[in-house]
């Protein structure tokens, strides 16, 4: 069985992060191994929140881990909260992510709609395009691309806009960048992602859904990598990704007590399954 080692937050309500990563690696066949850097009562789109910040466990965590022999096949990041925790991401991932068919996979979660989200500054966003250089993967949403690459965002794009921002940011390092919220045509949405090595696009939309749900990244950052550790070819891990992601947003919209602050990912897993 392969192991990935997630790290991220913890938001004990909200439907986001560790709370979704580990149910959806699980169910993939894979093992999710966590390691949280805070602890949150719910996700930041609350009213209010507590948090606990837990970058002084890092260390003596993975130091046990690396006392016992623990090797993981791949290193999957999300959320992280602090600058001092991009640079000890980047430590862990020369000690736990080197090595013949290890995978580095980076979610650069940091901004949306053409703005950084509040808690963070562009120090922050340089030195989360330093951990992306660093990994095989990464899938920034179109605000965060721009970002990191010093691109204006346009909410409106097209083909030649996407593609020029790919390259920009394969430039970074990571070999495959995949772009999530890509919008090609009137009533879709979806991602677009390129193969440095291959020169190779892919391209893959689904249907629009007029409706803003937290943890949607998430859940589709998890379901990709799961579906690569399960074996699946990057493009097919992305079409798998894009359309459970796409469901759980529709069976959530169709439940009359659907939950503002995330999508109802727990009732699709079954699908996702069936999909192997």
């Amino acid at each position: 069985m392969k192991r990935i080692l997630t790290v991220q937050d913890i938001s004990c309500l909200g439907k986001c992060s560790i709370t979704i990563a580990l149910p959806v690696i699980s169910a993939l066949g894979v093992e999710c191994v966590i390691l949280p850097t805070a602890v949150l009562s719910n996700h930041t789109l609350f009213k209010s929140f507590t948090v606990k910040d837990l970058s002084d466990q890092i260390a003596p965590i993975t130091g046990q881990w690396k006392s016992e022999g623990v090797e993981f096949d791949a290193i999957y990041t999300g959320y992280l909260g602090t600058i001092e925790q991009i640079d000890m991401m980047k430590d862990l991932f020369k000690t736990f992510g080197s090595g013949d068919g290890k995978l580095v996979f980076v979610d650069p979660v940091m901004a949306d709609n053409g703005k950084l989200y509040p808690a963070f500054d562009m120090d922050y966003a340089r030195k989360n395009t330093e951990l992306c250089s660093c990994a095989d993967i990464i899938v920034p949403n179109i605000t965060e691309a721009c970002i990191m690459t010093g691109t204006e965002y346009c909410e409106d794009h097209d083909e030649a806009y996407i593609k020029d921002l790919l390259s920009k940011v394969v430039n970074l390092g990571a070999r495959i960048s995949v772009l999530t919220g890509v919008s090609l045509s009137e009533g879709k949405t979806g991602v677009m992602g390129y193969d440095r090595d291959k020169d190779e696009y892919c391209v893959y939309q689904n249907d629009k859904v007029n409706a803003i749900f937290h943890g949607t990244g998430d859940l589709f950052s998890s379901t990709m990598i799961g579906e690569i550790m399960h074996g699946k070819d990057w493009k097919d891990a992305v079409r798998i990704a894009a359309d459970y992601t796409a469901h759980t947003i529709d069976v959530t919209m169709k439940d009359p007590k659907k939950p503002w602050y995330g999508v109802n990912f727990e009732e699709t897993i079954p699908y996702l399954v069936s999909m192997e």
